[in-house]
């Protein structure tokens, strides 16, 4: 599996933030009548993409190991997101708080974290449990791969190499994420290529800023649990806050 990582030229901190209406409106420049108003019964598709990888300083084995045993640190990794155990291997997550042109939402979603397959494992959607959610659904589906390498070929194979193990483990996962959104009406008055491309880059930056900081964790974790050094991961997006022009986030 290759890595690759999506390149935002617009990005922006996003934990438990909403997009300001009148910051979006005021950049774009359009009338309600370019297009016609999207179908009441028709709900909105959007769409993501995301492949990232670490490396962890234990072998293959060990590694599977900590994610076979995921009950006893995703909720701590997950935070500052509400996770809920609602099976074995499966949670309900609260995303946040986010939104544009005045409509808001708190997406929650159900997440199977599948047995692993040959050191492959798969995380679905699944209906949460007696939740009331409305309006929108979610088809979550990411795969990830531990492939064990020698720690000469680690991203940076000179730090900390007298305390490498000989092996060491890249985790490389993909994620494909569709969303469909069903918009009250003073939504769909608006022109839906408008709507279509600032629901896509909101579900983008939601999808790159979850994942990284995860990510982290994740990582930070895993090391300090056994003992070792932790590497610094790449400060490609967690550590950058960006000024952008016509959108601007709010914590709540």
């Amino acid at each position: 599996m290759q890595s690759y990582h999506p390149i935002e030229h617009q990005s922006a901190e996003i934990p438990d933030g909403l997009l300001h209406t009148a910051s979006v409106v005021q950049g774009a420049n359009y009338s309600t009548t370019e297009e016609s108003p999207q179908s009441v019964s028709e709900p909105t598709r959007f769409y993501s993409q995301f492949v990232d990888s670490m490396e962890l300083y234990a072998d293959r084995h060990t590694v599977a190991d900590y994610f076979d045993g995921h009950h006893a640190w995703f909720r701590r990794c997950a935070q500052p997101m509400k996770v809920e155990s609602i099976g074995k291997n499966s949670y309900a997550i609260a995303i946040g708080r986010f939104g544009s042109f005045g409509y808001h939402m708190e997406p929650k979603i159900g997440l199977d974290l599948l047995p692993q397959q040959e050191g492959v494992y798969r995380i679905e959607s699944l209906p949460i449990p007696d939740g009331a959610i409305s309006g929108y659904d979610v088809d979550f589906r990411a795969a990830m791969e531990l492939v064990e390498i020698p720690s000469e070929q680690a991203s940076k194979p000179g730090l900390w190499k007298k305390s490498l193990p000989d092996k060491i483990t890249q985790v490389q996962w993909q994620l494909d994420l569709t969303v469909a959104i069903q918009f009250p009406q003073f939504i769909q008055s608006l022109p839906q290529s408008l709507v279509q491309s600032t629901g896509d880059r909101l579900l983008k930056q939601i999808v790159r800023q979850v994942s990284t900081r995860l990510t982290r964790k994740v990582l930070e974790d895993f090391h300090k649990t056994h003992d070792l050094p932790i590497p610094k991961h790449p400060r490609r997006w967690f550590s950058r806050k960006l000024n952008v022009e016509n959108d601007e986030w709010r914590p709540i």
